[in-house]
Formats: structure tokens, C-alpha cells, sequence
């Protein structure tokens, strides 16, 4: 990956790809422009060996192209595209395969502000979702796919859309992404509109991803990923990708185009620099994760630790996560004893956890998912979905994991 789309030959031998801090691009010739434009607008086929040539910022750019051939490395993509951020990337992707009176399916729970887009956006234009609980199996995305059936066809559109999010957001809660794709080609042609074209699997990448799960291997067709987690890595900047193959991916990039959702080329230089370090961070994190998680687990304020390599053999998502997972990642939630005030004092009383929602930097965060990140979710939702007010989620940086430990262990020693 760190070599792959750059030559210093290309940039006056620049050992690492220059910030290319422009808008517009000049033509060699006016029939070179012409070209271009019929290639970035999708007016006529590539020739063989033809790829578009530099245009715009907003269509393309030298930071964004190296990056984006990078992640589809990550992501075993033939494409990816890069966003401004992680709910710009969902949105996107979203209203590129969504139209009035279509149905789309999604699991529960999910980041807020995606229950936002799902829950108060989306039903404004005319789109509705039909959601199923990400744990206990695929017996609600079944119950979920007949209902998107149903209602589709009374809409006359079409079911456009099967989007989960797994692990899911701050539950840990997985959904059998293969078990999606065999849903969408059972629901190929299902609403007026349809036209024999299956639903695409869209699955929101980011607590594990790229380095701990690969869904386009599968069974997705689009992985979405916000790189403001993990690929950045450090608190510094916000985005957001899509990859996936080219037939799949295309609507997105179009929609991408003349929305104007891409992101900057100084983002896409500083997520350059972070790919470089992506597996170092992301397995010392994991790693200190599971000595976090296994002290949380002996405490005794400590009701519950969800945290995915703890799940027993018996759990009905034990061999989905064995299957689907190459790591429990270094996010994920506790309850402790108690309600949200102390749930509040032990949050105030951490030293070394930064109080902050977001995820995957080189720092630790806390922060109160009922609160803070899933706030806008209605209180009998939040009940459903197990987002308590003794529920807190942490995401565990490079810190030591002793300090780390230490530091929860006086906090809720704070609790009183």
C-alpha cells in the first residue's frame, strides 16, 4: 500500500506525494479537455488504456486519487472514494440509490446521526426504513426484508437499499453480512421500479475497519467507513470513504460529483501519512484493548462488558463474530452500576481518558452514548436497544494499558 499510486519521478522526486492545493486543472489542448469531460460525466465508454485526466477539485485530484487507490487496497475494493466525512460518505451513498416511494432496510442500532438521517431526514423525501436489531441472529433481517417487500410494493418503488452497521454503534451488536447479500438477491426485482436489480449491501465499516474486517469479501457490495476513526488515527481531521466494485460504486461517485461531498486535498495528503501507521495503531490498540476490557470485566462496580472476544461459546453470535471478525477492535461499551449520575461522576473523575465522543485515535476517549452520541434517539428506542444511562463506551488509544486501567479503577472508585 505506501508505494502503491505515487512515483517520485512524477513530482520532481518528492519522496512522499506533494499537497496539490488547487482547484482546476489546465488542458494541454481543447480536445484533451473535451475528452475528460466525456469520460467524468459518463458521456462515452473509456477507450482501452484511457483513464480521465485532471479536471477540477471537485471531480478529481492528485491527493485524493493516490489515497483512494490506497484504501481500495485496504478495503479489497476495485474503487474508493473519499468523502468529507463519514456521514457525508452514508448520505451520498444513500440518495445515490434511493428515490421517492422506495424502502430500504437497516439494522439497530446505529450512530446517531445516521438515526438521524434514517429516522427524520430520509421520511422527508418520500424514503422509508424498515429496521431490525443488529443481535440474535438473521431471523429479523428476514422479518425485515418481507416487510420492505410489502410496503415497496403498495409504494410502487422499489426496495433500494439493505444498510447495516456491524459492529454496531455503541452495542458491539453484529449482523451476518453474508445473510444481507443472500436477502438482497431475494428481493431482485421486488417494487414497480425495480427492473430485476437487486438492493445493494452497504455496511458501515468503521469500529472494525479496514484492518480488522473486510465486508466486500463478504458479501457487501459498498463498504462505508468514516476515516476521521482509525485511518486517521489521530483527532485531527474529519472524513469519510465508500469502496466497492465499479458497477456498484459508480452511482456513488456521480452523486459525489455534483453534490460536492468530497473531501480536501490537505485531508487527503494528512490520511496519506496516516495509512502508514493504520496496523501499527490498530493492533496496539486491540491489544491494550482486551487488558481494559478483561480488568472492567473483574470489577466490582462493573455490570456488563460488551466487548466481542467475551462473548461465550454459547452466544448466538459467537460463530458470526469468529467468521465475520479478524479482532474485537479497541471500541466498545459497559455498564456500570448505578444510573446516569454516577455514570456522570465517574466520567468527571477520569485522569487519563479524554471526555470526548468520536474514536479510534492514539488518545483514549469515554463518553455517555445516552447523553452525548445517541441523544437525538427517543428514550423508548434507547430502552430497546439496551443504550442505558449506566452505559458508557471507551475507546482505548496507545496509552499503557496499566495507566489506562489505573485510571478507570479510580474513577470508579469515584462513584461512591
Amino acid at each position: 500500500m505506501m508505494g502503491y499510486g505515487y512515483s517520485p519521478a512524477l513530482s520532481e522526486g518528492a519522496l512522499k506525494p506533494p499537497l496539490f492545493q488547487t482547484s482546476t486543472f489546465a488542458f494541454r489542448s481543447a480536445e484533451e479537455g473535451k475528452a475528460f469531460f466525456e469520460l467524468a460525466y459518463g458521456l462515452r465508454e473509456k477507450k482501452q488504456g484511457e483513464e480521465i485526466g485532471l479536471i477540477y477539485s471537485r471531480i478529481n485530484n492528485p491527493n485524493l486519487e493516490v489515497l483512494e487507490d490506497r484504501l481500495a487496497i485496504w478495503d479489497n475494493a476495485a474503487a474508493s472514494l473519499v468523502f468529507a466525512s463519514g456521514m457525508a460518505a452514508i448520505a451520498t451513498s444513500m440518495l445515490a440509490y434511493l428515490r421517492p416511494g422506495d424502502v430500504f432496510i437497516f439494522s439497530e442500532p446505529v450512530y446517531g446521526g445516521t438515526e438521524y438521517l434514517v429516522h427524520k431526514i430520509l421520511p422527508e423525501f418520500g424514503v422509508h426504513g424498515v429496521g431490525f436489531m443488529a443481535e440474535g441472529g438473521s431471523a429479523g433481517l428476514w422479518a425485515a426484508a418481507e416487510e420492505a417487500k410489502r410496503r415497496a410494493a403498495e409504494s410502487g418503488g422499489k426496495v433500494g437499499a439493505i444498510y447495516l452497521e456491524t459492529p454496531a454503534n455503541p452495542t458491539n451488536g453484529l449482523v451476518d453480512i453474508s445473510a444481507a447479500r443472500e436477502a438482497s438477491h431475494s428481493l431482485g426485482g421486488i417494487g414497480g421500479a425495480q427492473g430485476g436489480i437487486r438492493p445493494s449491501v452497504m455496511v458501515d465499516n468503521t469500529f472494525l475497519g479496514p484492518l480488522w474486517q473486510t465486508p466486500l469479501d463478504l458479501g457487501a457490495d459498498l463498504t462505508i467507513t468514516s476515516l476521521t476513526k482509525y485511518v486517521g488515527g489521530h483527532s485531527d481531521l474529519i472524513a469519510g470513504s465508500v469502496s466497492g466494485s465499479d458497477p456498484f460504486i459508480a452511482p456513488v461517485r456521480v452523486m459525489r460529483t455534483i453534490l460536492g461531498t468530497m473531501s480536501d486535498p490537505h485531508t487527503g495528503w494528512l490520511l496519506m501519512r496516516s495509512l502508514e501507521t493504520l496496523k501499527l495503531r490498530m493492533e496496539a490498540a486491540a491489544a491494550g484493548a482486551r487488558q481494559v476490557a478483561a480488568f472492567l470485566r473483574s470489577h466490582e462496580r462493573v455490570k456488563s462488558v460488551w466487548f466481542l472476544d467475551f462473548l461465550p461459546k454459547t452466544h448466538p453470535d459467537r460463530e458470526l463474530f469468529e467468521r465475520q471478525c479478524k479482532s474485537a477492535g479497541s471500541t466498545f461499551a459497559f455498564e456500570i452500576e448505578g444510573g446516569e449520575a454516577e455514570a456522570f461522576r465517574f466520567l468527571n473523575a477520569l485522569k487519563v481518558f479524554k471526555l470526548a465522543v468520536s474514536l479510534g485515535g492514539t488518545e483514549s476517549l469515554a463518553s455517555h452514548p445516552a447523553a452525548m452520541t445517541h441523544s437525538d434517539v427517543p428514550p423508548e428506542s434507547r430502552a430497546r436497544l439496551g443504550i442505558t444511562d449506566a452505559l458508557v463506551r471507551v475507546s482505548v488509544g496507545v496509552e499503557a494499558p496499566a495507566d489506562l486501567c489505573a485510571d478507570l479503577d479510580q474513577a470508579l472508585a469515584a462513584i461512591g
